[in-house]
């Protein structure tokens, strides 16, 4: 148990880390997000800035070259960036969720052959679960990888992919042994460490989005790429029971994220419900207008209780996949909620690239989407109800 003393040092340490990532998010973050949505540009140099603030690898432990933060404190972290840019704050999300299997399943000499760039943030991650054929029903992936003496040779399409052609490695789930249909599909999986400067390993054009253009998404295609037997993390065909567990922890990141966006544009309608003026008097003190901001204000601070009540008992060593889906659930479905009323209440304002509103709307859909959509996570809660009955 950590002394009184301790657990200040702790808080201290907490409150300064908050303090430099609003820092970074209102200096550096916040004023490029628009102008980076229209040019669709990807913000490198931002991931780099918040690599070399540590900002990269804090769950992760500091013997590894993490900053050894609870999940916690690195889910506000997240929210705190995707409040100023969410292709910021997702993109940190999902970074976190390349590193966790080797992290958690790689060797100590693959750790400490790779991890100090993935976490110092030199290098930026980019995670290839995901089909053309098999999105929800990820353990259908059909993307193989043959071994050829030490080495194995990576044939397949990955979809949706975020940093797509941006990231410095790639963690790649492939089949090993067995077919990808059946209900023993989910066999035969493995993972695999892969640095983007292997032969047989680009990038399709991005996709054309309706939200998050800044945040590069494409298909990534594999080639006869080959790869060291070395670079396989934890054991051959059982990786999709990691792929799942790092999407337990990922879910997390989407719900802050989501967090994160729904406040921004809580903030953007209650400030302008204070300023804009109607029938002599400001359009916040109307009731019809208390009510809505009142709900999406509810909203906000639900998710957040929420994803910060999981990540407390994914700290404590607890199981938490069912409080993530429900974390995911909750903070995506509000914040499409939110973002659309604050487009309400901005009125044609709202409508207009000219206030964020209507980016936030755009943007808050598409996490109703990634890492398992929210009728997924139905799914997931609705099995897990079962077996406790």
């Amino acid at each position: 148990m950590s002394t009184a003393v301790e657990r200040e040092s702790r808080d201290d340490t907490t409150a300064a880390l908050f303090a430099l990532t609003r820092e970074l998010a209102d200096a550096e973050v916040r004023p490029r997000a628009d102008q980076g949505e229209r040019d669709a540009r990807f913000p490198r140099e931002i991931f780099r800035l918040l690599g070399k603030a540590g900002l990269l690898s804090l769950p992760y432990p500091e013997e590894m070259g993490g900053a050894g933060q609870p999940y916690e404190t690195y889910l506000q972290v997240v929210e705190e960036l995707a409040n100023a840019w969410l292709a910021v704050g997702l993109g940190v999300s999902v970074h976190t969720l390349t590193c966790f299997p080797l992290a958690t399943a790689g060797t100590p000499e693959q750790q400490q052959r790779w991890l100090p760039d993935m976490l110092g943030g030199d290098q930026l991650g980019a995670y290839c679960l995901s089909e053309p054929g098999s999105g929800s029903d990820a353990a259908a992936l059909r993307t193989r990888a043959v071994a050829d003496g030490d080495e194995y040779v990576v044939d397949g399409v990955k979809a949706w992919i975020s940093h797509a052609g941006q990231a410095d490695f790639y963690t790649l789930f492939a089949r090993t042994s067995g077919e990808h249909d059946g209900p023993e599909r989910a066999s035969g999986i493995s993972c695999l460490h892969v640095p983007a400067s292997t032969p047989g390993v680009l990038a399709n054009p991005p996709e054309h989005k309706m939200g998050m253009r800044a945040s590069v998404t494409a298909q990534m295609v594999f080639e006869s790429a080959r790869l060291p037997a070395a670079n396989l993390v934890g054991e051959r065909d059982r990786g999709f029971r990691l792929a799942l567990a790092a999407l337990d922890a990922g879910r997390l990141g989407i719900a802050a994220c989501a967090t994160g966006v729904a406040q921004a544009a809580l903030d953007l309608a209650v400030d302008h419900a204070r300023q804009r003026h109607q029938f002599g008097r400001a359009v916040i003190d109307f009731e019809g207008m208390q009510f809505m901001l009142a709900d999406m204000a509810t909203g906000v601070a639900a998710s957040r209780a929420l994803y910060l009540s999981a990540a407390r008992r994914k700290d404590a060593g607890q199981p938490f996949g069912q409080q993530a889906a429900m974390a995911k659930l909750l903070a995506t479905d509000t914040a499409m909620r939110v973002t659309t009323d604050a487009v309400q209440v901005l009125g044609g304002y709202g409508y207009v690239e000219d206030f964020p509103a209507e980016r936030f709307m755009r943007e808050a859909k598409v996490l109703q989407i990634v890492e398992g959509t929210n009728q997924i996570q139905r799914m997931v809660i609705g099995r897990q109800l079962a077996r406790e009955g």
